[in-house]
Formats: C-alpha cells, sequence, structure tokens
C-alpha cells in the first residue's frame, strides 16, 4: 500500500503570498536600507472565491519581541504594497501575513443586500458576533463603543441603526484595526539590514600619506595628513581613504613603475605588507607612531571627516606569517612560496593569502583580530583591497562578526572583476561597491548601467560607489588632460549616486602621464614617494567644493535609486532628474562632449516634480546662481564645455 501525501500544515488557509519583493535569492540574503528609510514591500496576495482578503505587512527590529505591522493595500491585479520605516540601525525581520476578511465579505453581502431592498435578520446576528470578537481585542473608548454597537445589532427595535453601523465607515475602520485571523497564511521571515546614514551617502578622497610632506624629497608622516585636512574639508569630502599604512618588505621590493629591481632608496609598494617591523597591525616607522595615527583619526573627526583603511590580506616575503605560518601560504613543489600573478603582471613582492589552508579557522581568527585591531583605533571604514580573489565564505562570517561589536563599521568592496562575483560580494555583506562607471562613457552605456544599479533587484543590495580614477586606474579617457572631459567624469559621478570618490590630487590637478598603452599612471605613487603643491587651487577645486556642497544642502542627493532619465533629443547630453520626499528637486545636465558646444530639448515628467504642462517653474543653477523660467515639459537648454559643462538645477515653485 502507497504512503499517503500528508496533509498540508495551513490546510484550512485560503490565502496564498508569493513573489514578495524586497527578497534577495528567496530570503538567503538581507535587503540593505540606511537608517529612517522608508521601505516598501510588495506581494501577490491571492484567495479562491469571491471574499474579501486582508494583508498585513509584519516587522520587529532584532532588539524587540513584538512584531509591529501595518495595513497593505491593495495595487490592482493582486499586487499588494505596504511600507514601514526603519528607523533603528541593525537587522529588522518581516514578512507578509494574508487571510479570508469574513468581517469585510460580510460588510459587503449587507451592503448590496441593502441595495438590493432585502430585510436583513441573520446577517445582523452574524455582525453581533463580529464585534463581540473586535472587543476582546480593543480598549479603552474603541472597547465601550464596539460593545456598544454589538448590543444594537442585537436590538430588533434598533434595526436601522443597525444597519447603519453595519455599512459605516466606522465599521470598516473596525475590521480593520481589530481583524478576526482565522487560518492566516505567513510568508517566510525575511532579512533587512539598516546601516548608518554614511553608508548610503559619502564624498572619499584618496591620497598617500608619504606623498603628504611639504618639502620636497621628505617622506610625508599622518601629521603632514593632518596639515591637509582643512584642505579636504574645504572640498567637501568627508572621508579620507589611506592605502596600507604598514611597514614594506624588503625582499622583492618593486621599483619606481613597477621595476623588478629596486635601487637604493626607493621606497616600495605599501601594498606588499610586512617586515621585521611587524605586519598588518603595525605602523610605517616613517609615516609616525600608533599614537600619531590615532591623533589624525581624532583630528579627522573635527572636520566631520572619517578615516578609512585598505584591507590587503596579502603578505610581503618578509611578514611575520610567512614564518610563523608557512602553511597559510600556498607551497610549490620546490619549497618555494607562490607569489601573486595576473598573468602576464607579476607581483614577487606579495605572497597571496591561501584560504584553502588547513589551518583555515587560525587564519579567519586571526585576519578578524587585524580589523578589530582596527576597530579599537577608531576605525570604522573599511575599503577591501580584492576581494573577489578571497574566501565568500570568509567574508560573510567576518563582516557579521565585526558588525556585532561594531554595527557601524562600512566595508567598501574594490571589486573590479565579474557582475556576478561583485553581486555576490554585496549580499554577504559588504556596505559599498567600486562599480565599471570608469569604462561607462557614452549615453547609451551610462543610461542601460545606471537603470540595472537603480531599477533591478540590485537596488536592494548593491550600493555602488563611483570612482572617475583611482591609484591603479588612469582611464583612456582621461589621458589626453583635457579639463572638461575630467569636470565632466567628477559632475557625474558626484551627482549620479550618492557614495563616490576621486584619487587626488592627481585627479584634480589633471595628472594624466599613462603608463604607455596602459589605463594606469605612469610614476605611479604606488611605486615612489610623489610631491604635490597641496596649495594650488583651480577650476576643478573650485567645481568640486561646490558640487560637494549642494549634495549636503539638497536632500534628493542622499539617495541613488530616485534617478530617472529624463529624454533629450542629443546624444551628446545626459540628463536626469533626483526628487526627495520632502519636495527637493534636482535635474542635472550634463554634456558628454568636452570640445563642443551641444544643445537640446530636455522632456520632464512634469508628474515627478508637481507641475502640469500650463504651470510655469523656475530653475535654478546652483553653481552660477543663473535663474530660468521654464513651461510645461520641454525646454531648451545648451552647454559650453569651455566655460561649464553641465547645468545643477534646483527645481523651484515661483
Amino acid at each position: 500500500m502507497k504512503n499517503h501525501i500528508p496533509f498540508p500544515a495551513l490546510g484550512q488557509s485560503r490565502a496564498i503570498v508569493e513573489r514578495v519583493t524586497p527578497e534577495i535569492d528567496g530570503g538567503r540574503f538581507a535587503v540593505k536600507a540606511i537608517i529612517n528609510e522608508l521601505i516598501t514591500v510588495e506581494a501577490d496576495i491571492i484567495i479562491d472565491g469571491h471574499d474579501h482578503l486582508a494583508a498585513r505587512l509584519m516587522y520587529k527590529h532584532e532588539s524587540e519581541k513584538e512584531w509591529s505591522e501595518v495595513v497593505m493595500h491593495s495595487m490592482g491585479n493582486d499586487r499588494w504594497v505596504g511600507r514601514f520605516v526603519a528607523s533603528k540601525q541593525g537587522f529588522y525581520a518581516y514578512t507578509v501575513e494574508a487571510w479570508v476578511d469574513h468581517i469585510a465579505s460580510w460588510q459587503h453581502e449587507v451592503d448590496l443586500k441593502v441595495r438590493d431592498g432585502q430585510h436583513l435578520k441573520v446577517e445582523l446576528m452574524q455582525g453581533e458576533l463580529f464585534l463581540k470578537g473586535m472587543a476582546k481585542l480593543a480598549k479603552g473608548d474603541d472597547k465601550k463603543a464596539i460593545q456598544e454597537a454589538a448590543k444594537i445589532m442585537a436590538n430588533e427595535s434598533r434595526y436601522n441603526e443597525a444597519i447603519q453601523i453595519a455599512m459605516s465607515d466606522q465599521m470598516h475602520e473596525w475590521l480593520t484595526k481589530y481583524p478576526e485571523r482565522q487560518s492566516a497564511y505567513r510568508y517566510q521571515e525575511l532579512k533587512l539590514y539598516v546601516d548608518r546614514e554614511k553608508a548610503g551617502f559619502s564624498a572619499w578622497y584618496s591620497l598617500f600619506p608619504r606623498s603628504a610632506a611639504r618639502e620636497v624629497g621628505k617622506h610625508g608622516t599622518f601629521k603632514d595628513v593632518e596639515a591637509l585636512l582643512p584642505r579636504i574639508a574645504e572640498m567637501g569630502f568627508d572621508v579620507l581613504y589611506i592605502p596600507p599604512i604598514h611597514p614594506i618588505g624588503k625582499t622583492n621590493r618593486k621599483g619606481k613603475n613597477n621595476t623588478v629591481n629596486a635601487e637604493e632608496g626607493d621606497s616600495g609598494v605599501p601594498y606588499g605588507i610586512g617586515s621585521e617591523e611587524g605586519g598588518h597591525t603595525a605602523i610605517h616607522s616613517e609615516l609616525g607612531t600608533l599614537d600619531d595615527f590615532k591623533h589624525l583619526v581624532q583630528a579627522c573627526l573635527k572636520f566631520d571627516i572619517e578615516i578609512a583603511m585598505d584591507l590587503a590580506i596579502q603578505c610581503s616575503p618578509d611578514h611575520p606569517w610567512v614564518k610563523e605560518h608557512p602553511d597559510w601560504f600556498k607551497i610549490l613543489p620546490d619549497g618555494s612560496i607562490k607569489y601573486a600573478e595576473n598573468p602576464p603582471k607579476k607581483y614577487q613582492d606579495i605572497y597571496p593569502v591561501n584560504f584553502e589552508t588547513e589551518d583555515w579557522q587560525n587564519l579567519w581568527q586571526e585576519l578578524k583580530s587585524v580589523i578589530m585591531t582596527w576597530a579599537e583605533w577608531g576605525v570604522r571604514i573599511i575599503r577591501v583591497d580584492n576581494p573577489h580573489t578571497k574566501s565568500f565564505c570568509f567574508w560573510e562570517w567576518v563582516i557579521a562578526e565585526v558588525k556585532k561589536d561594531y554595527p557601524d563599521m562600512i566595508f567598501l568592496a574594490e571589486a573590479f572583476t565579474k557582475p556576478k562575483v561583485m553581486q555576490q560580494l554585496a549580499k554577504l555583506g559588504y556596505t559599498q561597491s567600486y562599480t565599471y562607471y570608469v569604462w561607462r562613457t557614452s549615453k547609451a552605456e551610462i543610461i542601460e548601467y545606471m537603470t540595472e544599479l537603480t531599477k533591478g533587484e540590485m537596488r536592494h543590495y548593491f550600493r555602488p560607489n563611483f570612482w572617475p580614477n583611482t591609484h591603479d586606474i588612469n582611464p583612456y579617457m582621461l589621458q589626453g588632460g583635457h579639463e572638461p572631459l575630467f569636470l565632466i567624469r567628477y559632475f557625474m559621478a558626484a551627482t549620479l549616486v550618492g557614495n563616490y570618490g576621486i584619487f587626488g590630487p592627481s585627479y584634480e590637478y589633471l595628472y594624466h602621464a599613462p603608463y604607455p598603452n596602459k589605463e594606469e599612471y605612469a610614476f605611479s605613487e604606488k611605486y615612489e614617494i610623489k610631491w604635490w603643491n597641496w596649495e594650488h587651487r583651480n577650476k576643478l577645486t573650485y567645481i568640486i567644493s561646490q558640487v560637494n556642497r549642494i549634495r549636503k544642502e539638497n536632500t534628493a542627493f542622499r539617495n541613488t535609486n530616485n534617478l530617472d532619465f529624463c529624454s533629450i533629443d542629443n546624444e551628446q547630453i545626459l540628463a536626469y532628474l533626483k526628487t526627495a520626499s520632502d519636495g527637493n528637486r534636482i535635474l542635472c545636465v550634463t554634456s558628454l562632449d568636452g570640445y563642443n558646444r551641444q544643445g537640446g530639448l530636455v522632456k520632464i515628467p512634469l508628474w515627478k516634480i508637481g507641475k502640469n504642462e500650463w504651470e510655469s517653474y523656475r530653475v535654478h543653477d546652483l553653481l552660477t546662481g543663473a535663474t530660468y523660467i521654464w513651461k510645461g515639459d520641454t525646454n531648451y537648454v545648451e552647454l559650453d564645455p569651455q566655460i561649464l559643462p553641465f547645468h545643477l538645477f534646483r527645481i523651484e515653485d515661483i
């Protein structure tokens, strides 16, 4: 005899909930949000038959025992929506619950039968029972009012009053507030992680501390970096990202321009971490002491700047781990340790860590201790070098471990790699991610990429951080040193997304000398100490300071996903609208042509700015101060790259 199929656990439930959004990989990973963000949850909800249904969005913070709930409303075609504000940092759970709403169905039937002229008796008896059930849930004045309504339902001499109550808005309010949940279907619990504000809105400035000295030929120090903080703050940056600050190995040290053999006095690559002075928790002696670094961290805070450290999980041959834990590295058949390679590139000065080591648990603990040590120093932002070449399992574990003690910690993934790998890192817990922005240059490419980032599933977990250059990448577009192109690429990075950064002062000083036939800098700071005239000011430093000021003053810039592209009849002009719930409305119009004057008719979705075809409104260029009166959805713009290749308009009522 064949075994019977077991009865379902919710056999009496008539509701089905599916296609819940946001939901990442069936609930495997948490959705990301910023504190006080409005979370919108949608679901397909159906029941059999013609009864009414009720649905609630349930949510609770990890610190709470009881669920909060909000009523979900129909969007049509069996799609329902509910919203709540994520007012606390940390994890939330959320889900959707649905059931047949017998009371709403009853109210609807009463309405139809009364309109048909029927005299209702049994229906009022049923209403009395419904009201008594509500009274058990209600308190205070509601409870008294519901109990009185139940008495009226039971009194035949008050028939007309009973009918009025049954059909009233008050009755609908009560049935919504005190529902009768019979055989409710609850969807699986989903996860939401809420970060602090800087996770979604930040402006990064990167420099090499050893190049911070004011005197030619001197090795920069943390104190020299402190002296630059007023300049960095003046430009409006709130994150200072510095490459590794640890002792640099001497074995196989690279020379200038990545030459294999260093000459006497060559400073080496900061990513060749470790010497007899120590490893990842030691400080390069020429930069200063640990106390000097801690002082820099605190000095930054006075300027509303945070330090971002660079976590490079790799070692020079002189790193203490190489002697103490050789099994943490890959040993070749000849007994040597395998150095890093990305053929044809060779990094003889670096040993990658082997995450397949038998001693992986102690390796994980040691790497975690590095991050925890930095956290004790006051660091709350970490840029991770090449995370895609390390274990996915490790990242999920270590990020969760660190955030238990330091929930403010922000992790930026420097992963210029395959799309799905970048997405996986974001799902595993990375707060922000580098992107393909450097290589998205045409109008079609930018629109396609931004649509992918802000309109698809990635918007729920992947926070882009746009960089027009890095110390590793000197884009082909900028290798001519043409100022308008530097302005254009900066402007789009700073206004398309909430998080962006530049590697300076190379960027603002238009440094562009390329390594032959590569997207790399000649005489790169990775391989030598540079001297800069930090007092120099130019058009770029001015524009950067103004754009950062405007970003902070206008709430529309604090969100990445509130982006809408506007139609414009010119392939060399890009226009996009960003709006905030407080009414802030920003229109950015930029030329993609750094050489020629461009113009065209830009069409704005009026419903997004609360206007109609016959209304006039003001567009105020926040960079130049100029104002224009526009009417309707289509208006003319013109840009001269030799003057300023973009408009940053705030849309204002007249």
